[in-house]
């Protein structure tokens, strides 16, 4: 039996074993399509699918409430206007010429009359090409890739069907259909009961071999009544709904819609994207260019409420030979506004709107010159596709190697007109990249003037095609299942209002979270705790008293205790326990005797210190940098990675021996080279690697737990960042590249990795570690090498090629052990001013990661339970909270244990970093992670500056947060 929709897709696994096959670049050279489905590691998405449902792909209500309508309606407003132009004749109307020449939807007859169609109201009926991708702060979102590369018909025929022969009811599309009429053209309902005796009528597409797409041929069985015939006389027929190009509509059709009397759906004008004559000649070389006229319509678009639009046109770069071109002909975006993910703005801002500089495009994408690069931008063509002037196709991006590159950024040196689009590649299951041709409807009101969209329209149907080759005449097909669960549904009704808009959205995230985690969970009931959690919430604030707020300020307050109480259904009752993973009190903890402890804080602070304000400097993967004003600032002229990571190594070393561990844990290095697209000479980081003379390693240590086959990491980064404050001139710098001393980012974890070591082994010396324990520090987390480490490691774990350099032994092959989970810490000892004693527990995109989290938060739990206690002995009575050293030379005082507040925050909670770390490399392969990191304020100083010193260490903030990582790693290995 042949296999059909999800069982085609998900064929093959696994996708990714063996060398090569799931190679990871840096985000900011490449940002890859987000894996859906089923993920390179393994997991299943149990929300996007369903086994019994072969053809359906699922459709949340948060993506269509918070980004689908809202980026149709803004779609929406831009085609009518350009389409209301066109139609009235003016030449700015924002389509080129070449697009119109010989256009069969836009032919002479057309053209002369433009301006004189009073009647017409540009009614649009265009499927879009849509899929989900993924931007730099690590949100996975609709974006718009132009057209549907399927031509203007099929999809809106096919969205009348549910799968193959599966036809929605006559009833509601007639409905559709007559609710479009009236909003159009004022009809009102009672004269469109009968569709036929009003006048509508449907003329289906013929095959014309010059346009590359099948015309639909399946239409659904309600539309033979409505069918033209060839006989029929115009003076019965009003609305006629037809794809076919102008110039091939029968003469008497033609006649009765240049003279006023006949209405066609769609706007003639509407569909001249799928006719353009120089993009049926560039999908010869490249298969989907039908997508782009119709995206050079919209202007680039990146609010996060919305669909996102990627930036296209036209670049011009001078030459004397190369004329710049008429602007009112060719339309030409120049400039760029570069995004990057360290950048200062919040998730839920419109990064566009707040922040960015327009740089020259060419340099954008092809320069990798240090005054283009700065401290966080790379060239990013291979995210763009360029076409010359004649249709050739120069560079796709998402597959091109050096060479390609190389020959590219020539094309453009030379100068000349060139065509592009910015290409974020399309969500992928396993070796396809899937579209959704979403027809937008959408027409100017014909009461209020004002473009409005019909959302319940047919949605059209998926495309399914290899992502290297892809077919258009050969797609796997689906369709779209918009989900419409009551909890969901009924916290969008009832928290939409205007006022307060910003609340609103914020309880419905809760809402959101709450919903996703018990479902994602599988737990008849969320634990107490770990609802409260996931909130966002004032710290203070108990879940009853969040739920009697969320009740009290929803728009029908009747309808909204009734979702507080169904919410309250899937929560553990108050009496239960509070704390089930680790227990509240010290005795049923693993590691906190160890921990809770003056000592433990001492030499926290002091390894934190030898660190960040030793003789370890130079500690970015790029250094040393060459240019000379940077050489005049530095102490010594070689990169201090390889001493460092030397030292990391003998330490364990000293500790495994120690503990009478030799023999049993093991320790080593993971080698590799950095690898770029573009050559970065002026770096001697990188220049050293491409020489041979050094390489990049991320650091191991194994400690062995009971089950040898699977395995907890505990991981961190061991590189810093350069510091802004002496680089950017804005900030009093010089252009400087040097690195920060990293107390905080990211020695803090470094240090609490160590300190973790020889509990683990004791630990494992008396059998209480479940599985094995690794404690890996990646490098190259900071840029410009853009977590190297972790995307290496994440490649051999996926791939099944991880094997652990040793020292005078050979190497250890640990391709067969399950990574249960990894914790990362990134900085984790400052102590947020505006909002202290809170942290975040940031897991991954996936069930595992957030069963992790919970591990953690139940840690977190036994933490405070067990404060009280520990404030009463002898060395804590008396004493205060704690202080910052003023010097940072001086240790803070002996100060009160803390309790930490572990804020749960989702992949999708604004307030998540996980997208700013190594975290993310991992989520993405579905690898299952933690995120531990403080409650960063992007706003605060020592971040990426020379204030990262011990003087913003919070010994007891950190120490305590230290405490709670070591406790949920040792925990993660029993469950």
């Amino acid at each position: 039996m042949r296999r059909t929709g999800w069982e085609r897709l998900l064929a093959g696994v696994p996708w990714f074993k063996g060398a090569g096959k799931y190679p990871i670049a840096a985000y900011s050279e490449f940002m890859p399509p987000p894996r859906l489905g089923r993920k390179p590691y393994g997991a299943t998405n149990p929300i996007l699918f369903r086994a019994d449902d072969p053809f359906g792909w699922h459709i949340t209500e948060y993506e269509e409430a918070f980004e689908l309508r809202p980026g149709l309606n803004h779609l929406a407003g831009e085609f009518l206007t350009v389409m209301e132009h066109l139609g009235n004749g003016r030449s700015l109307h924002g389509i080129s010429t070449a697009k119109l020449e010989g256009n069969q939807y836009w032919p002479p007859e057309l053209v002369k009359r433009a301006g004189t169609l009073s009647h017409e109201r540009y009614v649009i009926i265009a499927p879009l090409a849509l899929s989900r991708t993924q931007d730099d702060k690590g949100r996975v979102r609709w974006t718009l890739f132009g057209g549907s590369e399927q031509g203007p018909e099929k999809a809106f025929w096919k969205g009348f069907f549910t799968a193959p022969g599966r036809e929605i009811s006559a009833a509601k599309a007639v409905d559709f259909i007559r609710r479009l009429i009236s909003g159009a053209y004022g009809e009102s309902m009672d004269q469109l009961t009968d569709l036929r005796n009003a006048g509508f009528r449907i003329l289906p597409g013929i095959g014309d071999s010059s346009l590359p797409y099948e015309q639909e041929s399946a239409l659904p069985s309600w539309s033979r009544r409505y069918i033209l015939s060839q006989r029929e006389h115009m003076r019965r027929v009003k609305y006629l709904l037809t794809f076919r190009p102008f110039g091939q509509l029968p003469k008497a059709v033609q006649r009765a819609y240049l003279s006023g009397d006949l209405n066609l759906l769609p706007f003639p004008g509407s569909l001249v994207f799928w006719a353009a004559l120089p993009y049926l000649r560039l999908r010869h070389e490249l298969p989907l260019a039908l997508q782009i006229p119709l995206l050079h319509v919209f202007s680039r678009y990146a609010n996060p409420f919305g669909i996102r639009v990627p930036q296209s046109g036209w670049l011009h770069e001078p030459h004397p030979d190369h004329l710049l071109p008429d602007p009112n002909v060719t339309p030409l975006r120049n400039t760029y506004r570069r995004t990057n993910r360290w950048a200062k703005i919040h998730r839920h801002e419109d990064e566009l709107a707040v922040t960015g500089r327009e740089d020259r495009l060419a340099h954008v994408l092809f320069s990798s010159a240090p005054e283009d690069v700065g401290l966080y931008d790379k060239p990013i063509a291979r995210n763009a596709q360029i076409w010359t002037q004649e249709s050739g196709l120069l560079l796709d991006g998402p597959n091109a190697d050096r060479d390609g590159l190389a020959r590219a950024a020539e094309a453009l040196h030379e100068g000349g007109l060139f065509g592009y689009r910015f290409q974020f590649p399309a969500m992928r299951v396993g070796h396809y990249e899937v579209y959704w041709h979403r027809p937008l409807v959408a027409y100017r009101n014909a009461k209020t003037s004002q473009p409005e969209v019909v959302f319940d329209a047919p949605l059209g149907y998926l495309t399914a095609y290899r992502a290297q080759k892809p077919n258009t005449d050969k797609s796997i097909e689906l369709w779209p299942r918009q989900l419409a669960r009551d909890l969901y549904m009924t916290a969008f009704q009832n928290f939409s209002a205007i006022t307060n808009h910003h609340q609103h959205r914020i309880t419905i995230q809760n809402i959101r979270k709450l919903l996703d985690a018990w479902e994602w969970l599988g737990a008849d009931r969320l634990q107490r705790g770990f609802a409260r959690a996931l909130l966002t919430a004032p710290k203070e604030e108990t879940l009853d008293e969040w739920f009697e707020h969320a009740a009290t300020s929803a728009n029908d307050q009747v309808e909204g205790r009734k979702l507080i109480q169904e919410l309250d259904k899937i929560i553990e009752p108050e009496s239960a326990p509070s704390v089930k993973t680790v227990g509240a009190h010290l005795s049923e903890s693993l590691t906190y005797d160890r921990t809770a402890s003056r000592s433990f804080e001492t030499t926290y602070w002091r390894t934190i210190s030898r660190l960040a304000e030793g003789k370890y400097v130079n500690k970015d993967n790029a250094d040393c940098v060459s240019d000379p004003i940077t050489k005049s600032f530095l102490r010594h002229h070689h990169r201090d990675l390889e001493a460092l990571g030397d030292y990391l190594l003998d330490y364990y070393r000293r500790l495994i021996e120690k503990a009478g561990m030799a023999g049993k844990a093991a320790i080593g290095d993971l080698p590799f080279n950095w690898q770029t697209d573009f050559n970065y000479p002026w770096s001697g980081g990188w220049l050293n690697n491409q020489k041979r003379k050094t390489e990049e390693r991320d650091l191991m240590v194994i400690i062995p737990g009971r089950d040898r086959r699977r395995a907890v990491i505990m991981a961190d980064h061991y590189d810093t960042a350069y510091m802004e404050d002496r680089y950017d001139k804005a900030r009093g710098g010089v252009g400087a590249r040097l690195a920060a001393a990293g107390a905080d980012d990211n020695h803090s974890a470094t240090a609490a990795m160590m300190l973790g070591a020889p509990i683990f082994l004791e630990l494992s010396r008396t059998g209480q570690l479940g599985c094995d324990v690794w404690l890996v520090h990646l490098t190259g987390e900071e840029f410009p090498s853009d977590c190297m480490g972790a995307r290496h490691l994440a490649q051999c774990v996926v791939e099944g090629s991880l094997k652990l350099r040793r020292k005078g032994a050979r190497k250890l092959d640990l391709s067969k052990v399950q990574i249960q989970g990894v914790f990362v810490s990134d900085m984790i000892a400052h102590n947020n001013d505006n909002d202290p004693d809170v942290f975040q527990i940031a897991p991954g995109a996936s069930a595992e990661s957030l069963r992790l989290a919970q591990v953690a938060h139940s840690a977190n739990a036994a933490w405070n339970a067990n404060v009280p206690h520990w404030n009463s002995r002898s060395n804590r009575q008396g004493c205060k909270r704690g202080r910052r050293s003023p010097d940072g030379v001086a240790m803070p005082s002996t100060a009160l244990h803390l309790q930490l507040s572990g804020e749960v925050r989702p992949s999708e909670d604004p307030r998540s970093a996980l997208y700013n770390t190594d975290g993310q490399i991992f989520s993405d392969a579905d690898i299952p992670v933690v995120l531990f990191m403080e409650n960063y304020d992007i706003n605060r100083v020592g971040y990426h500056d020379t204030q990262d010193t011990m003087a913003n260490i919070d010994l007891d903030y950190g120490a305590a947060l230290a405490a709670i990582t070591i406790e949920t790693v040792a925990q993660a290995t029993r469950q």
